[in-house]
Formats: structure tokens, sequence, C-alpha cells
């Protein structure tokens, strides 16, 4: 009888580095690898919506169990960057109609 094989999950790459050396960088860091018009968003500040959707996303990461996904938080935010930090959580974008996970 054959045992089950363990599921090897993709590792994530962005612009040729890892996510694991992702999370580690600074945003200073980071910079470089962005898009011009990301970079401009960053350097002119996120708003307070953005850092309390960031807030929510962290919450929700700590709550959840280890090895489970975490809890939809949903938003209206559809123009939020996706950063380093927000890879594994579970966001409900509203699209005018419905929550679509991302």
């Amino acid at each position: 009888s054959e045992q089950p094989r363990k599921r090897t999950f993709r590792k994530f790459f962005y612009r040729g580095v890892d996510l694991d050396k992702l999370l580690e960088m600074t945003q200073e860091q980071l910079m470089p690898l962005f898009t011009a018009r990301i970079r401009r968003r960053l350097q002119r500040g996120l708003k307070r919506k953005h850092d309390t959707l960031l807030t929510k996303l962290r919450k929700a990461k700590k709550r959840c169990v280890v090895g489970e996904k975490p809890d939809i938080v949903k938003t209206h935010l559809r123009d939020m960057i996706i950063l380093p930090e927000l890879v594994g959580s579970v966001v409900g974008v509203y699209n005018g109609k419905a929550y679509n996970t991302v």
C-alpha cells in the first residue's frame, strides 16, 4: 500500500527574489524591485484606509492556527498594492456585487 505523498507547495518569487528574502527586506530595499507607479504610491504614503486593511490582515494571520488559511477580510479597496507581507492572507475584494477572494 502506498503512502499518500506530501503536497509540495509552489515557491513564490517576485522579480527573481524568493518570498523569504522579500519579507526580510526593508521598504527601501524593496523599492528598486517595484514598478514606477508602485514606487510613487509608496513614497507618497499609504492612506488610512489602506493601513487599516493591513492591520486587519495582520490580526487575521495572528488569530489563525498554524498551517491553516486565515479568515477572509472583506474590503472595498480594489487599488491596494500587494506587499510581500500580504502573501498568504485571504482578502475578499468587493466588485460592486459580491466579494471575490484573492
